[in-house]
């Protein structure tokens, strides 16, 4: 659904699947020209978007493109883009994209375009249906973590995430992709046998957000038509969806000159163009070609409106917008100049925005003002405030003044520099990282060219133009620049409120307030000194009393004689990225039964600022830097963890030193944490997970207040002051480990953490936690508990839980862990494939690492609430098929290989070293243990599986949950009250 990016002050629908998340410096630019493409057939200019054809779009910009891309189009008229790279190493990234979507449904289509994308993985002319998942399994493909697949209005795309790019699994790839392209059957039994996912899956989306993001369309453009093509159909039309209807969908859309063919990876060019045109260059289409994408229309000239939309889950929201003409300008250098200009207007305004939230007495929980493209149709200009409940008023006349006061009187030089501070360090990183770049950035950036016709510029060619025109950046220009796009919000703006009870005297009070809001008196803006960070020099650097390396993995340990650890490794992965983790002993294992929210308000420590700057301050300061500050706490250590850069590692060691030496403890980060308490609990039953999350644990654990749902006045109870009795000694006393990963140079790393952490007073070796903190269990009760939420009436879920073991013994939490697999893949091929009972049926294996003796193996399907006890009668046959039955060796193989394929990839990024390294110490077993897992994956039988299935899945040793909306009859004879909870027969 919509995404609101404040950052980027940009307000954007799910326009294409071809750039999710749309990196902020996906598109930073070149060096030198693509390599001229191979001869191409005749085709228009643009695509049904209206978006100019990728070859157009660079023979009409002056920008340089990424010389590395080669690209081309078959005689056929198929686009395709290839680029090698080798982060991570040998392995790729496959895309199949469509120019076909939800908006292409006429109405008696809705939900084809999704519901073809589904009938890719059914059948086709060369893999027989239900073949084409298991095949990539045993190449060591996971269904959804590596294949996927995805429609939006404008677009179908396929992925394939290849955990090796040798040319064998490269040339499967691409077979497959081509039996989406043109083989594929729509046997009717197939079709029919697919239904039920679709409807399942049109059933778990549709909530109380769906309902909300909706309505907001049909406000917000009442004449487009992406209003009414939410890919999910709807239930009438996905029943009478056959066969020959979806083909004929198929066959039109899926045509060579509407298709994109991206490979990004460690491959040879060459080779993979040569297969692609060998693959591709036989696809025709035999039909005709579609009518033109019909987008509807937006009224530009609309008077002043308002609509309200509540809901009891829904927070507080207002929303002042205009609506006019989209500029649609063409790329190149002029646009990207003038895009610098606007972003950092909305970052400057959104900054101040966010200021105004971290006051005391705060008048909104958040605000954001930005921009955005409805298709290439309009553009929208809103301003968004989050506000607690009832103040909504007040939080839309404060959020305005400040929204008036930039648009009349300009920016301020210091703010202004700020914000170039923080693009200085972006466009220095851009440029920096370019050569060990991940395949999926490359892919993005690739995907924005064809589907939003930016040129695939590099980052050291933007950083370069940014940095030519940085002097001319003045207040004046960004003032211009905003103001060229941004839609006035005046006397005619749109209001929109949202929340859970509607405001008094409705439509007429939003439409006063804003009346009030813009004839306000504005406040002189304020100025504050900036400052010099104070937390430089935390006393003489300690000395270092032990520096090893350990055999198996090279990572170098460090000791100091404050007991402080440090553990590096030097990768060259990701140039001038660095990572960092300071782990302090205690964690959640500090909470107990008689205070279990001890430790609740840990993570809002860095919201107080440190003892010399508040938060607002300390933004500023750090402005520029590449540095993180955070906090957390994990089941049984405190964690903060930064990205930063070698120039930026002094910086960021100083912070989380200064973090734990001189927190600000200031009361404003309690104050929101109260404030988005309504909310959470609000939302606690409005879906089945939510209920089950928020009402499980005290069942499961017979009710032991640590893992149980707290009532909302013990939140409420909540303070700095309690927490800071815990958290001192914490700070004081605790052992610290602390892990860097990445592009450093180890003996000034050294160096850096002795300044810092290394020259704190002499702390404790070990932790020993409480007994009592080591205690927990899994409730002797079993059957079957019945919970109710309060979302949509047809929605269900059952979950099924056994309790089993720690992770002590290595060997058999690794045949556990392929035990998930092998279930999840039964439980798909049974509920999903089968019955057409649930979209995303799922397993968990959970062995505690922490809590002696406990663990959990957990099997769950979202079902329709009239299907949930067939639902259990399916799981727990699927899993006494498991048990009982035999187990194919295929089965063993499709979970054993992908589970491989990840341990081999685990290091070929610096998040996986940096969670092998962070206790490379304390926990120096596991080093080890890691390193076995091929190993040990490898000796895994189908009969050790079955056996550990008899042992630990036994038949009635399930606690299971019906989770079904509040009205429902229940399926089972009695509703087992909630508490206390007893065993059942």
């Amino acid at each position: 659904m919509a995404d609101f990016r404040v950052g980027r002050a940009r307000f954007r629908l799910p326009l294409s699947a071809l750039a999710p998340g749309l990196l902020a410096l996906a598109a930073l630019a070149g060096c030198s020209a693509l390599p001229a493409p191979s001869v191409q057939a005749e085709a228009p200019q643009t695509n049904r978007a209206g978006v100019p054809l990728p070859e157009t779009v660079l023979a009409q910009s002056d920008l340089t493109p990424d010389s590395d891309i080669r690209h081309g189009r078959l005689a056929n008229g198929m686009f395709y883009a290839i680029r090698q790279n080798g982060t991570p190493a040998s392995t790729a990234e496959v895309r199949l994209v469509f120019d076909a979507g939800s908006l292409d449904e006429t109405d008696r289509q809705r939900g084809w375009a999704h519901y073809v994308e589904h009938m890719a993985f059914n059948g086709s002319t060369n893999v027989p249906e239900g073949e084409m998942v298991p095949l990539l399994e045993r190449e060591g493909l996971a269904f959804g973590a590596d294949t996927n697949a995805s429609t939006s209005f404008e677009n179908t795309s396929y992925r394939l995430s290849l955990p090796q790019s040798d040319p064998a699994l490269l040339d499967t790839a691409l077979m497959l992709m081509r039996e989406v392209a043109g083989e594929l059957q729509f046997d009717q039994g197939a079709v029919d046998r697919e239904r039920g996912v679709l409807l399942a899956e049109r059933r778990d989306r549709d909530n109380y957000q769906l309902e909300e993001a909706l309505d907001r369309y049909g406000f917000e453009t009442p004449g487009a038509r992406y209003v009414e093509r939410w890919a999910g159909g709807t239930v009438a039309t996905l029943e009478a969806a056959d066969g020959a209807g979806l083909k004929d969908f198929w066959a039109g859309h899926y045509r060579p000159e509407n298709t994109a063919l991206i490979v990004v990876g460690d491959i040879d060019p060459d080779a993979v163009e040569t297969a692609i045109k060998a693959r591709f260059a036989d696809w025709s289409d035999g039909s005709p070609p579609p009518a033109p994408r019909d987008y509807g229309s937006v009224e530009f000239d609309r008077g002043a409106a308002e609509d309200i939309h509540i809901h009891p889950a829904l927070s507080e929201r207002l929303t002042v917008f205009r609506v006019a003409p989209a500029q649609n300008e063409a790329d190149d250098s002029a646009e990207r100049r003038e895009a610098v200009l606007r972003q950092i207007g909305y970052d400057a305004i959104n900054r101040r925005l966010k200021s105004l939230a971290r006051e005391a007495d705060a008048p909104f929980r958040s605000a954001g003002f930005g921009t955005g493209n409805v298709f290439r149709m309009a553009r929208v200009t809103r301003l968004v405030v989050d506000s607690v409940d009832g103040q909504w008023e007040r939080g839309l006349i404060a959020a305005t003044s400040e929204y008036r006061r930039a648009m009349e009187q300009g920016f301020t030089r210091a703010e202004i520099a700020e914000q170039l501070a923080e693009l200085d360090e972006r466009y220095e990183q851009a440029a920096a990282g370019e050569a060990t770049r991940s395949n999926e950035f490359f892919v993005n950036r690739i995907s924005r060219w064809i589907s939003e016709g930016r040129v695939p510029t590099t980052g050291p060619e933007a950083a370069e133009r940014y940095f030519a025109m940085r002097d001319e950046i003045t207040p004046d220009a960004i003032m211009e620049a905003l103001q060229e796009e941004a839609v006035p919000l005046d006397e005619n703006a749109l209001i929109r409120f949202r929340g859970r009870s509607e405001p008094e005297d409705g439509g007429p009070a939003l439409r006063a307030a804003w009346e009030e809001a813009l004839a306000a008196p504005l406040p002189e803006q304020a100025r504050e000194e900036a400052q010099d960070f104070a937390y430089t020099d935390f006393g003489m650097p300690g000395d270092v009393v032990a520096d090893e390396i350990e055999p198996i993995f090279g990572i170098r340990t460090i000791r100091f004689a404050n007991n402080v650890r440090l553990n590096l490794k030097h990768t060259d992965i990701n140039k001038d990225v660095i990572f960092v983790r300071m782990t302090l002993s205690g964690g959640r294992l500090l909470e107990s039964r008689e205070d279990p929210l001890a430790v609740e308000l840990a993570s809002r420590i860095p919201a107080g600022g440190l003892g010399a700057h508040d938060a607002d301050q300390l933004e500023t300061i750090l402005a520029g830097k590449r540095v993180s500050f955070n906090f957390s706490a994990g089941t049984d250590a405190f964690t903060s963890t930064g990205s930063t850069r070698p120039d930026d590692l002094a910086m960021q060691l100083q912070l989380m030193a200064a973090l734990i030496t001189d927190p600000g403890w200031r009361a404003e980060p309690v104050a929101r944490f109260r404030g988005m308490l309504p909310d959470y609990f609000a939302r606690l039953k409005a879906t089945p997970s939510s209920t089950f999350a928020s009402e499980a644990g005290a069942i499961m654990s017979d009710d032991d207040p640590r893992f149980s749902q707290q009532p909302i006045d013990a939140y409420r109870a909540l303070d700095f002051a309690q927490l800071r009795q815990i958290m001192q000694p914490v700070f004081d006393n605790a052992p610290i480990e602390i892990a860097i990963v990445g592009d450093i140079d180890e003996d000034r790393a050294i160096d850096l953490v002795a300044k810092t952490l290394g020259a704190l007073p002499r702390r404790e070796a070990s932790f020993t936690p409480d007994a009592a903190a080591l205690a927990r269990s899994f409730t002797e009760r079993r059957g079957t508990v019945v919970l109710r939420h309060q979302g949509e009436a047809t929605q269900a879920l059952v979950q099924k839980i056994w309790p089993t073991r720690d992770d002590s013994d290595a060997m058999l939490n690794t045949r556990m862990e392929i035990l998930e697999r092998m279930v999840r893949i039964a439980l798909t091929d049974e509920l999903r494939e089968r019955l057409g009972q649930a979209y995303s049926p799922s397993a968990s294996n959970a062995m505690s690492s922490i809590y002696p003796g406990y663990g959990s193996f957990t099997i769950r399907a979202q079902v329709d609430a009239d299907a949930i006890a067939a639902a259990d009668q399916a799981l727990t046959a699927t899993i006494a098929k498991l048990r009982d039955g035999p187990i194919s060796q295929d089965l063993l193989d499709r979970a054993r290989e992908p589970y491989m394929a990840s341990f081999d990839n685990m290091l070929k990024s610096n998040q996986g070293w940096l969670a092998l390294a962070d206790r490379a110490q304390s926990e120096a077993d596991r080093l080890a243990r890691t390193a076995a897992i091929r190993e040990r994956a490898e000796a895994v039988t189908v009969e050790a599986l079955q056996a550990d299935a008899r042992r630990w899945l036994p038949e009635g040793g399930a606690l299971t949950f019906f989770v079904l909306p509040e009205g429902v009859p229940s399926p089972i004879s009695i509703d087992p009250p909630l508490a206390p909870a007893t065993a059942s027969p």
